[in-house]
């Protein structure tokens, strides 16, 4: 098996390891009374089940995505991009009327 299939086989099943945690710990902690709504409810089995099931699929994809990131590769040197120069911010002048010039004679105080 390819490497990187068992990579990210690995950190599925962390994913969903650490999802039956949490749902544990918020069964256990009685977050929002989530115990006595599951206990209480016929369908409580089936709504504990898609807790795990989508908070492993996001705790999957995080551990997944993680794993990639800290991935390095050292015998390549840095691209970096294109080595365009950065431009400087010249300022430009504009024109400016004096303000007693522009007022109008009945503007104007003593």
């Amino acid at each position: 098996m390819p490497r990187l299939i068992r990579l990210y086989l690995r950190q599925v099943v962390a994913g969903f390891a650490l999802s039956a945690v949490f749902v544990g710990l918020l069964l256990w902690l009685n977050v929002a009374n989530l115990w006595h709504l599951v206990t209480s409810s016929d369908a409580g089995m089936l709504a504990v089940f898609l807790l795990w099931l989508f908070n492993g699929l996001v705790f999957a994809g995080v551990q997944f995505a993680i794993s990639i990131m800290r991935m390095q590769d050292a015998g390549t040197p840095p691209a970096g991009g294109k080595r365009t120069p950065v431009t400087q911010m010249q300022p430009v002048p504009l024109p400016v009327r004096d303000a007693h010039t522009t007022r109008r004679p009945a503007e104007r105080r003593l």
